[in-house]
């Protein structure tokens, strides 16, 4: 079995979150806590972090569960992105997260889903965990089955196209 890499997933203030989705690496890198990557400033990004900063000027409170910055705690290096949608509603949290392409097939995605699952048995008004992913994603696949998750139905996204979408009582978050 794959030794999971230690990771941190490292918030980032407002003005990073406004500097990523323009794509403007060095103002993003000048108020952020820790290294970032140009992958994390790239086009691939730049929706997600727009929506997240978005989302936190709106309701400061929900910047402790967006999406925040993937940090190899050995290296120091920024490997990817990892979160919350946003804060519990109705007692369900979603989780997004992806890898820097330099990085696939190390651990991070598993590391990051498991400090994710970790954080979310530990908060009481967390009912239900939500996965949503892609079908041709066959490392995301497995890794949601491997934590017990369990496929409710699917949806269209604007930005992703069809995704299967998967869900884990938190009843079982302990069991894991």
């Amino acid at each position: 079995m794959l030794e999971l890499p230690h990771i941190r997933i490292v918030q980032l203030p407002v003005a990073a979150l406004e500097a990523l989705s323009r794509q403007d690496l060095a103002a993003a890198q000048a108020v952020a806590p820790v290294p970032l990557s140009a992958w994390l400033a790239g086009p691939d990004n730049a929706g997600l972090w727009s929506r997240r900063h978005r989302q936190v000027l709106a309701d400061p409170a929900e910047a402790a569960w967006v999406t925040g910055v993937i940090r190899d705690e050995a290296t120091g290096q920024a490997v990817g992105r990892a979160g919350y949608h946003g804060r519990p509603e109705d007692g369900l949290v979603e989780i997004g997260y992806a890898v820097d392409p330099e990085y696939r097939r190390r651990g991070y995605g598993g590391a990051a889903l498991a400090v994710l699952l970790d954080r979310a048995a530990r908060e009481p008004e967390v009912h239900t965990v939500r996965l949503s992913i892609g079908p041709g994603n066959v490392p995301s696949l497995a890794l949601a089955a491997r934590h017990g998750f369990r496929q409710v139905g699917d949806q269209w996204d604007d930005e992703d196209g069809l995704e299967l979408v998967f869900e884990l009582p938190a009843a079982r978050l302990d069991a894991r």
